[in-house]
């Protein structure tokens, strides 16, 4: 799981290895309940559908 803060002060989490999973709250508390419920989610939709295999992460520069 990535845990960041936005701009406006909520948490954002994600989990790379399933897609579209991620969920925002304002405190860390509220964020862990709910990426676990996402979490869980995520895995049962992820059961019904075909997935992708893993290749790898890459980082890349932008610059503005």
């Amino acid at each position: 799981m990535i845990i960041e803060r936005d701009t406006d002060g909520y948490f954002v989490a994600s989990v790379p290895n399933l897609a579209g999973c991620h969920t925002q709250a304002k405190s860390l508390d509220e964020l862990m309940e709910r990426i676990t419920e996402a979490i869980a989610l995520c895995l049962e939709f992820k059961s019904e559908q075909n997935s992708l295999d893993f290749v790898g992460i890459q980082r890349v520069a932008v610059e503005i």
